[in-house]
């Protein structure tokens, strides 16, 4: 049964760290490869908070515009492979990306739901939602060539989640 829309109002507001052409198109080639089709909506992306109440969007987008505008792109890697148990993620390190959203909480600390005031542990998932057996083959496919390598963060994005692909809202590029 296929869930109806949730309404433009209602919507809660998604924040994502925005990758580099090269690595967005890298990162979504596997997730592509390797993710259920059927539930595959997303490219592959790097999410900072899950469910930001709409009535935060002005101000959510003035402080982004403020922490971007200008401002040289947070240094990240990606650090190593790890298990989601029925799927598989990129564990991502970057302490300045960390400190923006620690920012973000900050501010909105009032009105975070417990997933984004917990603490946060940045990744991006390529593969989830599959039997056990297959992520972990996966898991060690991948970590048999794996090297550690620079990730660009080119800007975070805000999406509104209406049960689907994420609808736009603004995007915020780094200098």
């Amino acid at each position: 049964m296929e869930k109806a829309p949730i309404p433009l109002a209602g919507a809660p507001i998604i924040v994502s760290a925005l990758f580099g052409a090269e690595d967005a198109a890298f990162l979504t080639g596997l997730r592509r490869a390797h993710f259920p089709f059927e539930r595959n909506h997303l490219d592959a992306h790097l999410t900072l908070f899950h469910h930001l109440p709409p009535s935060i969007e002005s101000e959510l987008k003035h402080r982004l515009a403020q922490g971007t505008r200008g401002v040289t792109p947070p240094r990240a890697s990606l650090a190593g492979l790890m298990s989601l148990g029925r799927g598989v993620a990129f564990r991502v390190e970057s302490p300045e990306l960390e400190a923006i959203r620690e920012s973000l909480r900050d501010a909105f600390a009032p009105l975070l739901t417990p997933q984004d005031a917990g603490g946060w542990r940045p990744h991006v998932t390529i593969q989830n939602k599959v039997e056990p057996g297959i992520a972990r083959a996966l898991k060690t496919d991948l970590e048999a060539d794996f090297r550690p390598r620079l990730l660009a963060i080119a800007g975070i994005g805000c999406f509104y989640y209406r049960g689907g692909p994420w609808e736009p809202i603004s995007r915020h590029m780094f200098a």
